[in-house]
């Protein structure tokens, strides 16, 4: 038998969950402020309702799929005692804090609790290419895990409902911390007359090449270990200065570059200018 699944918000990721829902076959209930998303799904067979509380009630596992954890946690509180007996699983992206909030609010309301995080974009959903990490009820990811890796592969992290969130948003940062570094990349090499296109290959292959070192500062964090003979702090602030004088020079304003560069100043101002380039994470640390 097909278990009865409920989706929560239309966006792009929401429909991409219940199309893929309904090729497998499963009853699948539909909800979104905006009726209109919901006709195309309709017409493939789901079942479209007028409230969040009578999609939630209609189905045993239900996935949220909505804009930020404020319109989360505002459609759930509506829809109130619906989530009695039901598996929430929400893949909402925000911070540990958000999932943490209503797992509490889950339980309070007799339901369980799931947080995933999605690494896909929504037309790979349902696809080896999707991945999707989960924590919270280890008890509700063992009985829906079929379900669940219908969507993309599943990882369970753990019980702490946020944790799922903790390595999404710093994954994400990471990112975005790259493309920016690759957008002012772009500026610098064009501004010398060279193309972004010319630029890319080479960048990438000294990044392929780089990227082992993070594994290297991974474990100088966790340690507290920053001794090194190598990258030092001083080493990387002359270094940082350098480039952003040319890029400035060039009309470039080194804007993703000066946060780094301050960061650096003030472990080297404090002494650590022999330290490893990842002892710059302390001050990070220590702004928060």
């Amino acid at each position: 038998m097909h278990t009865t699944i409920t989706v929560i918000g239309l966006g792009n990721l929401g429909r991409a969950l219940a199309h893929t829902l309904l090729r497998d076959g499963h009853p699948t209930t539909v909800w979104n402020r905006s009726p209109h998303k919901a006709e195309a799904l309709v017409a493939q067979g789901a079942t479209s309702t007028t409230t969040a509380a009578e999609a939630i009630a209609a189905g045993d596992l239900v996935l949220i799929a909505l804009l930020d954890p404020t319109a989360a946690r505002k459609v759930l509180t509506e829809a109130g005692d619906a989530v009695r007996g039901r598996t929430l699983v929400n893949l909402t992206s925000g911070g540990p804090d958000d999932a943490r909030e209503l797992a509490t609010w889950a339980a309070e309301h007799d339901g369980e609790y799931l947080h995933g995080a999605v690494y896909a974009v929504p037309q790979t959903i349902g696809t080896a290419e999707a991945s999707i990490n989960y924590s919270g009820s280890e008890a509700a990811h063992h009985r829906w895990q079929s379900q669940l890796d219908l969507l993309g592969r599943s990882t369970f992290l753990g019980t702490d409902a946020g944790r799922a969130s903790g390595y999404d948003v710093a994954i994400l940062a990471g990112m975005y911390g790259t493309i920016g570094g690759f957008l002012h990349a772009a500026a610098m090499a064009q501004a010398a007359g060279i193309s972004a296109a010319d630029l890319t290959p080479k960048l990438l292959s000294w990044l392929t090449d780089m990227f082992p070192a993070l594994s290297t500062f991974a474990r100088e964090i966790d340690d507290k270990e920053y001794s090194t003979e190598e990258s030092s702090l001083v080493m990387n602030q002359s270094g940082l200065a350098t480039i952003i004088a040319a890029s400035q020079a060039q009309g470039v304003p080194a804007t993703t570059l000066l946060p780094l560069k301050d960061l650096i100043d003030r472990e080297v101002t404090a002494g650590h200018g022999a330290a490893s380039l990842a002892r710059a994470v302390e001050s990070l640390k220590a702004a928060g």
